[in-house]
């Protein structure tokens, strides 16, 4: 069964047996209220009889008396001691057999009669001769009954009615809930036949669940399409990086079969370009690896850091291993929360960077900036153009083709920085200008909302 007709049923069965419901608890609460109603009045007339009674000296006169407040529909029944009938006047035929007498937590008495229901009540009184004898009154409920059947009938009436809106109602909040909902399957259907990343219409003002969930879906298309475009460059550029190492090594392998034994130097040359190639392509493929791993948010861990420190070893390994001079100027101790190994590779990757395109010192400073620690890499190198400088995070994205193969750059380690800054939760802001140097600043938040 399809969801709307479960709610179309579900809500018009739950409410037809609201009403139901309702209706017998106003049926069975008007029937006790009319029992009620029927014993009072019945027990009023009956006092009065009693009082009448006892001012009676006569048996004829109480008789008389008695005629007097015989009830419509009913009967008068007096009962001596000894429990035979003294007196009984009647205004309906049947009325004079003996009704159950009301037990002594009961008020009256109810016994099916000629398809009605009769009330008894008894009370003792005392006769003119002097005896105490019990008063029985009964009355046939003739009224009763045709008034329950009118509110039956009523009821019903209102009953049917009233599921008209009730079906209406279900039927448009089915409708109400499974638009949204049918309008996700129809889209996620045609995106997965059509291969694309379709989106449903969503009111603009709309705040409740189903616009929350059809806003969702839709970001999460446009998150998916993004993701799509991004994979799909990124395995074109990656493609068409890894086709030039290949390319170069294939021609001098072939060279080598070709002429490798006649030509001693050729042999060297080949093989040096042949590792070169190699080299290059082991660097990539690493920095691919790298990129993946750090989209991985759960890789990060965030703890109590000095990030001089972390500066001062990311230094190190650059000076350690290509002899560079770097100036580390600023806080001598700061301690924040972030993910000490991942703001190291970030660090080594700027001043790898720094290093490549520069020749001459480069200089790290650490300054406080309200709710930031900022962290700035200077080099004094040729700088970038200005053109170039919204791109650099792009990967496969080289200012100079020429300039990064002799640096063995990939165009990947910007990228890689980036999404460590993403990860980190940090910002990296890039200043350049031609001919004096590149300025890049990262900026660690003191309190950390990334983890």
């Amino acid at each position: 069964m399809k969801l709307k007709n479960k709610i179309h049923s579900l809500s018009t069965l739950m409410m037809l047996v609201l009403l139901i419901l309702s209706n017998l608890g106003i049926y069975f609460t008007f029937d006790r209220t009319q029992h009620k109603t029927e014993y009072s009045q019945l027990l009023g007339s009956a006092k009065e009889l009693t009082v009448a009674l006892s001012k009676m000296t006569d048996e004829e006169e109480a008789e008389i008396i008695l005629r007097a407040y015989v009830p419509p529909n009913g009967a008068l029944r007096i009962v001596g001691e000894n429990g035979d009938d003294v007196l009984t006047v009647q205004s309906m035929e049947g009325l004079d057999k003996r009704f159950p007498v009301p037990k002594k937590d009961e008020d009256y008495t109810l016994v099916p009669y000629d398809g009605y229901e009769a009330l008894s009540i008894v009370i003792p009184t005392i006769w003119p001769t002097g005896e105490v004898v019990q008063l029985e009154v009964t009355q046939v409920l003739t009224d009763l009954k045709a008034n329950l059947r009118l509110l039956k009938m009523v009821m019903i009436g209102i009953t049917l009615f009233a599921m008209i809106p009730i079906i209406i109602s279900s039927i448009t909040l089915g409708r109400i809930v499974t638009q949204p909902i049918e309008k996700l399957i129809q889209a996620m259907t045609d995106s997965r036949r059509s291969g694309t990343f379709q989106q449903i219409a969503v009111p603009e003002q709309g705040k409740d669940e189903l616009a929350q969930m059809g806003q969702t879906f839709n970001e999460l298309m446009v998150q998916l399409e993004q993701n799509y475009r991004k994979q799909e460059k990124f395995v074109s550029d990656a493609s068409h990086e890894l086709k030039t190492p290949i390319t170069v090594i294939d021609s001098y392998a072939r060279l080598l079969e070709r002429r490798g034994m006649e030509k001693p130097e050729l042999t060297g040359e080949a093989l040096n370009a042949i590792r070169s190639e190699t080299k290059r392509m082991k660097e990539m493929v690493e920095q691919m690896l790298d990129l993946a791993r750090n989209n991985e948010p759960a890789s990060y861990v965030f703890e109590d850091t000095d990030v001089r420190v972390v500066v001062e070893d990311a230094a190190r390994m650059i000076t350690s291993a290509y002899g560079r001079v770097i100036q580390i100027k600023g806080s001598d101790q700061l301690t924040l929360s972030t993910d000490g190994p991942h703001l190291k590779q970030l660090l080594i990757i700027l001043l790898d960077n720094a290093r490549k395109y520069s020749e001459g010192e480069i200089d790290v400073e650490m300054e406080e900036r309200n709710e930031y620690l900022r962290i700035i890499i200077k080099d004094y190198g040729k700088g970038i153009p200005e053109k170039d400088i919204p791109f650099l995070f792009d990967r496969f994205y080289r200012v100079d083709e020429d300039r990064s193969r002799k640096t063995g750059g990939t165009g990947l380690g910007l990228a890689i920085a980036n999404e460590i800054a993403i990860g980190l939760g940090t910002m990296l802001d890039i200043k350049s200008e031609e001919g004096k140097g590149t300025e890049v600043s990262v900026w660690l938040m003191k309190v950390n909302d990334s983890q």
